[in-house]
């Protein structure tokens, strides 16, 4: 045992020198880019960048294409991530501009960033298409979906209205039908202080887009008063900005913990066993961090191992010194990037399915409320959408072990 873990305190030295991922950059020019979407577009009006090719299910498409067929004009569909560094410099206006000259066809051309859910769109000699509709039926979408659908339950929503007669109406938005059910509900606790100051605003941008929405219009038509609402292009860069703050601090995380944890003797007794699985947390972390370009999920999930890590190595040290380790609460299950959860586990049902998950005092608020929590987002809507061991394990709340999941592979199966 003592071999296993000064041969595993020597691997974690060596992660440390290639922690950090190179960032790799594009050789297309903004044009060339658009001509590659442009030549997909007519092959298949529904463009998915390869990026979300496995995250959207074959019926979700299938559903964006039965709809847009049916409104009898060309429809171009664009599905791709956007950010400040990409050919576009992550704004939706421009993919529509220089796709559409690229393409050189009329018809009605929607853009949409993969990780959020608003349509953006331009109509090109389409003359049975006005302004007014165009905006009721992306505004009436948008609050017929809810909180939790995906960029292309939007659409599908969308094009069903467009197909309408007459000008849709606005209706009253309403939450998911398949949220979670109402858990107990307790105040109290506290946020981990180093992920908060990672993300800070990242998660109150994730809930005002996913609350009050992107405005988008291509005329003057009517539109119903909105709060204050923070710009598209602003919204990105300092997401953008705060993914890579989490990614240097993380990656920093890393660096600290293993340093520490090759620095700590051996322990014997309960030490070991959590001397053992700090070890192993780490090296799940960096193993997920070693990527070329981690999703948001997996650096979060990085940062979940980081810090069941740094909990064990607390507890070896603890234990060492003849003292009792302390009992710190779990990350929130709907988004570790609010803080540790409060109080006693919270019950959750859904589907018939009972889960018992630490929560947030907020998320725990919000199903008081009967709302949607403001989960971690994924490609096409709340993390948990996905078939990732994320997912299936609720940032490891629900039992799993992490570490060995990720050292066998199962990050996605």
């Amino acid at each position: 045992m003592k071999v296993r873990i000064l041969l595993t305190c020597l691997a974690a030295a060596l992660t440390l020198l290639v922690a950090a991922p190179a960032q790799a950059g594009t050789t297309r020019t903004p044009a060339e880019r658009a001509r590659e979407i442009a030549t997909a577009l007519t092959k298949d009006p529904l463009y998915i960048d390869p990026a979300y090719a496995t995250a959207l299910p074959a019926n979700l498409r299938a559903d964006v294409k039965k709809r847009s067929d049916a409104l009898g004009y060309p429809v171009f569909t664009i599905i791709l991530p956007l950010t400040p560094s990409d050919e576009f410099e992550g704004k939706e206006s421009n993919v529509l501009t220089l796709v559409m000259d690229a393409l050189k066809k009329p018809g009605l051309f929607v853009v949409v960033d993969g990780g959020s859910r608003f349509p953006w769109y331009e109509a090109r000699d389409v003359p049975q298409l006005s302004d007014e509709k165009l905006d009721a039926s992306r505004q009436r979408a948008l609050d017929d979906t809810g909180y939790d659908a995906g960029p292309t339950q939007v659409l599908a929503r969308m094009y069903e209205l467009l197909a309408q007669p007459g000008i849709p109406k606005t209706s009253a938005r309403p939450t998911s039908a398949s949220r979670p059910d109402r858990g107990d509900s307790d105040s109290g606790g506290h946020g981990w202080i180093v992920a908060l100051s990672i993300v800070g605003g990242l998660v109150v941008l994730i809930g005002l887009g996913l609350v009050i929405g992107r405005t988008r219009g291509s005329g003057s038509g009517p539109r119903r008063e909105k709060t204050f609402q923070i710009p598209p292009h602003v919204a990105a860069t300092v997401a953008a900005e705060r993914r890579r703050k989490l990614t240097r601090d993380t990656n920093a995380e890393l660096t600290s913990l293993g340093s520490e944890l090759a620095a700590l003797p051996t322990t014997a007794g309960g030490g070991l066993v959590h001397q053992q699985a700090a070890l192993d947390d780490h090296a799940a972390a960096a193993k997920i961090l070693d990527t070329s370009a981690p999703e948001l999920v997996d650096l979060v999930g990085a940062m979940v191992l980081l810090d069941k890590g740094r909990r064990e190595y607390d507890a070896a040290v603890a234990v060492a010194a003849g003292r009792r380790a302390a009992d710190v609460p779990e990350l929130c299950a709907f988004n570790p990037l609010h803080g540790r959860s409060s109080a006693r586990p919270t019950k959750v049902e859904s589907n018939g399915t009972t889960l018992t998950l630490p929560l947030c005092n907020e998320c725990r608020q919000a199903l008081k409320r009967g709302a949607a929590p403001a989960s971690l987002p994924g490609k096409d809507g709340p993390y948990w959408y996905e078939d990732s061991l994320w997912a299936r394990t609720f940032f490891g709340t629900t039992g799993d072990d992490l570490a060995a999941a990720v050292s066998r592979g199962e990050l996605r199966r």
